[in-house]
């Protein structure tokens, strides 16, 4: 009930012309405010929908409440392709809330336009290229068009140009063109117009294309050209110049090449400039011999399948003096020996240099220019010649000489020509070069070496080293410059084991020792050494006094005992007579010491005496053995004795001083007391081992032990001999002799004998000892009557403290065999305690000759 009429003049129709600018007035109308709104419109006249939707529309206020519809150009308004008719709502609200809404419809018109250029005049200005020589024919079409679709005419300006267009818009040439006298280019001016004349012009550009159809030619006249040799690399010889017709006036843009082939030239393909490209030496083959070079340049219009022209050139080398005098060697080494005569000559210097250059006027050379330290011993014969001889005498042992062994000279060769050519082309120096000269003055070995001193002595310690330096001689010579001395040995310097026993250094002289010295063989080595300077040679002699030093240890024979002694063996007793003996190369007798090795359990039994000063030590007994009470427990004693040198030696020089230290070892076994009385005597067995060791230097030894033999054999049979003939001249056949040999076993009596008793056969009186039963016959003055057949003898190797028996006296045979008879009839064996007869001892006797039995004692074989 609120809607109201508000918008007068409104609905209504209006119309409008196509293609209208912005701003274009459609429709006015007026808004009639209802008098409670007392402030007017509350929302402006606004297009609210359009049909169709389109923005071309637009209200505005025209002041106070008049408004007007306009175009605003966006879209532009187009009858031929947009509606024709639009519908646009307008809406309007004043203060009060009123409200209206109208609708506005607005017709297109329809407005003949001007027509329109399509395709790529419609945009730009269209360029038509047109090749020179081509026939006439269309060159183009234009098209265009009316946006009312009617019939268009096309036209041409200006009419007097070779150009036509057609009804259907197509463009004509009427002639062939000929860039070359017709112009380069045309404009034509096209128009289109509708039956009503309206109409649209665009311009075209026509170009005329120049094509290649003339041929270039060469404008340069000039053909031969001179040129001197070695010029530096881009000198221009020439520039080739040549024009192309089809180019006019405007540079030609031709290409320039050579066609010969050629090493030494190039030529530039845009400008024609020849110029050298190689180095062009007129003295070196080809050109020594064809100094004349010919090319053949071509000149075209295009870079390929172009049209050209050739013209063929000729460029002379000219010689020129570029060419020092050259020397093969260029440097001479020469030797000369010193003392060499004044005059004599050493080289010809012109054999080994030459020119070049072709022209002889620029071949030709002089020497001179001499120079060098000591070049005054020195000179050339001529300046032409090149000789160099010497002018002076060089001794290098002079002291007035520098001392230079090598003299480095020098000579300038120097080119005579000096080139002079026209003034086209500079002016050339000479040349000249250097020769280098190198003259070895040769010394010549006039001096012999000489030693510092005519003899060396070196004092050497026994011990030293193998390899150690001992001394060093030296030897000097007077040459200059020093010759290179070698040393060596040429006499002496060996011994009998060693062939070499000395080595001296071949460059140093520094002697050595090659095997050990030994003060006890040879106290003093003397040899003779040798100084040569591969010519000449001087020697000298040499002295080695070799210093004793305490190397030897002591040496003991036999070095192993075995020893088997009784329990019971009294103290301070000298066990079984054994002693020591011993040497030492290089120590007096009495520095040795005795001592028996502190790691081997003794309990103190065994000492030596005495201990030290002597060579000679005896084994004592020191103390009883008590196996009873558990004091011992070893039956089997290994003792090491050690016997050393140093008994003379102080203790504080003991620490610095070399002791030597031998070494002997014993086996002592304690034979036990035996459970039933014995009838025998303790013994012992002495085993010697020796070791016997054979140098095959020593081929003597087994000689003369062979020649002994021999000798001893003969000696042996001989005495045989001599003792039978002795035999059968003083015994009768009818006696038979036994011989006793004794066994290899010593006998030693170490008893205590208690008892006495008188043997019933012979009458002797005996001493026994109660515990043991051990006996022997005791000396007395009582005439004896011998009844043994044969004598007890005592061991070889007995003879401590044992006697001998006694030597029966001779009886009849009769008598012999009735005692015999006797001595081998048994007899009652004594009871225990009371001491055997001594029939019953010669009974035993007997028996042992038959079975002789060892219980670790030794018996009378």
């Amino acid at each position: 009930g609120r809607r109201t009429q508000l918008l007068k003049g409104l609905p209504a129709t209006s119309t409008v012309e196509e293609n209208s600018a912005a701003g274009v007035s459609v429709y006015n109308f007026t808004v009639a405010a209802s008098p409670l709104a007392s402030e007017g419109v509350a929302i402006l006249p606004t297009i609210v929908n359009s049909n169709p939707l389109t923005e071309a529309f637009d209200i505005e206020s025209k002041g106070g409440l008049e408004f007007g519809v306009i175009t605003t150009g966006n879209p532009v308004l187009d009858y031929e392709t947009m509606p024709k008719s639009f519908d646009l709502q307008i809406f309007v609200e004043d203060t009060t809330g009123r409200t209206d809404l109208n609708t506005l419809t607005i017709q297109v018109t329809d407005k003949n336009e001007h027509p329109v250029f399509r395709g790529n005049m419609a945009f730009q200005t269209v360029t038509i290229y047109v090749l020179e020589g081509t026939p006439p024919q269309r060159i183009y079409q234009v098209d265009a068009a009316d946006p009312e679709n009617v019939k268009l005419k096309y036209s041409l300006l200006p009419a007097t140009v070779p150009f036509s267009i057609r009804e259907s818009g197509a463009i004509f040439s009427t002639k062939k063109f000929d860039y070359e006298k017709d112009p380069h280019w045309y404009f034509l001016n096209i128009t289109v117009a509708d039956p009503d004349g309206l109409n649209s012009t665009k311009t075209v550009n026509i170009n005329i294309i120049n094509i290649n159809d003339e041929s270039p030619y060469f404008t340069t006249k000039q053909r031969i050209y001179r040129i001197p040799e070695e010029q530096s690399l881009g000198t221009i010889v020439a520039n080739i110049t040549a024009k192309d017709p089809d180019d006019e006036d405007s540079p030609s843009r031709l290409f320039y090449s050579i066609q010969s082939p050629d090493r030494y030239f190039s030529i530039n393909p845009g400008t024609g400039v020849l110029q050298v490209t190689r180095r062009i030496d007129r003295d070196a083959l080809p050109l020594r011999l064809h100094p004349n070079l010919s090319l053949t340049v071509r000149v075209e219009d295009g870079p390929s399948s172009g049209r050209g022209s050739e013209m063929e050139i000729t460029i002379i080398i000219d010689d020129v003096n570029d060419n020092p005098p050259e020397c093969n060697p260029s440097a001479f080494r020469k030797e000369a020996n010193e003392n060499t005569t004044p005059g004599t000559f050493l080289v010809d210097l012109r054999n080994y240099c030459k020119d070049i250059d072709v022209d002889p006027s620029n071949n030709q050379f002089s020497f001179t220019g001499l120079s060098g330290f000591g070049s005054n011993n020195f000179a050339l014969e001529s300046t032409v010649s090149g000789r160099l001889v010497m002018t002076g005498t060089i001794d290098l042992e002079n002291p007035a000489n520098p001392g230079v062994e090598v003299y480095t000279l020098t000579v300038r060769v120097q080119d005579i020509a000096h080139p002079n050519y026209s003034s086209k082309y500079p002016f050339y120096i000479s040349f000249d070069n250097i020769i280098y000269i190198y003259i070895r003055i040769k010394p010549v070995n006039e001096f012999f070496p000489v030693f510092h001193n005519l003899s060396y002595v070196f004092s050497v310690s026994e011990i030293t080293k193998v390899g150690s330096s001992i001394g060093r001689v030296h030897a000097t010579d007077k040459d200059w410059p020093p010759n290179a001395i070698t040393y060596s040995i040429v006499a002496g310097a060996g011994t009998r084991d060693y062939t070499n026993i000395f080595w001296i250094s071949p460059t140093k002289g520094d002697v050595r020792i090659l095997a050990r010295l030994d003060y006890e063989t040879t106290q003093k080595h003397i040899f003779t050494v040798q100084a040569s300077d591969q010519e000449k040679s001087t020697t000298a002699s040499v002295t080695v006094n070799v210093l004793e030093v305490n190397d030897e240890e002591p040496v003991c024979s036999p070095n192993f005992f075995s020893l088997q002694i009784p329990v019971n063996l009294a103290v301070g007793t000298n066990i079984n007579g054994f002693r020591i003996e011993c040497q030492d190369r290089d120590s007096d007798p009495r520095s040795f010491r005795y001592f028996i090795n502190e790691g081997t359990v003794t309990n103190n039994h065994f000492i030596f005496s005495p201990s030290a000063g002597s060579n000679i030590s005896r084994l004592i007994l020191a103390s009883r053995f008590d196996y009873e009470s558990g004091l011992d427990t070893n039956w089997i004693y290994s003792l090491r004795i050690h016997i050393t040198d140093d008994n003379l030696v102080s203790a504080r020089d003991k620490t610095t001083q070399l002791i030597k230290t031998g070494t002997v070892t014993l086996t002592i076994r304690v034979i036990p007391n035996p459970t039933t009385a014995t009838t025998t005597t303790p013994n012992f067995t002495i085993v010697t081992t020796k070791e016997n060791l054979y140098s095959g230097s020593a081929w003597y030894v087994p000689f003369v032990i062979t020649l002994g033999s021999l000798l001893l054999l003969g000696l042996l049979g001989y005495l045989g001999l001599l003792l039978l003939a002795w035999l059968r001249s003083h015994c009768p056949p009818r006696f038979h002799f036994t011989f006793c040999v004794s066994s290899q076993t010593m006998t030693k009596l170490n008893t205590v004998f208690d008892g006495e008793a008188r043997d019933p056969v012979t009458g002797r009186i005996y001493e026994f000892n109660s515990r043991s039963g051990a006996r022997r016959w005791k000396k007395s003055n009582e005439t004896l009557q011998p009844i043994l057949a044969m004598q007890v003898m005592p061991s070889a190797n007995s003879g401590q403290g044992m006697d001998r028996g006694e030597t029966p006296s001779k009886k009849e045979p009769s008598e012999k065999r009735k005692d015999l008879t006797a001595a081998t009839k048994p007899a009652a064996k004594p009871s225990a305690g009371q001491p055997e007869t001594p029939g019953q001892a010669g009974l035993r006797l007997q028996k042992k000759k038959e079975e002789p039995e060892d219980r670790g004692l030794s018996s009378p074989a």
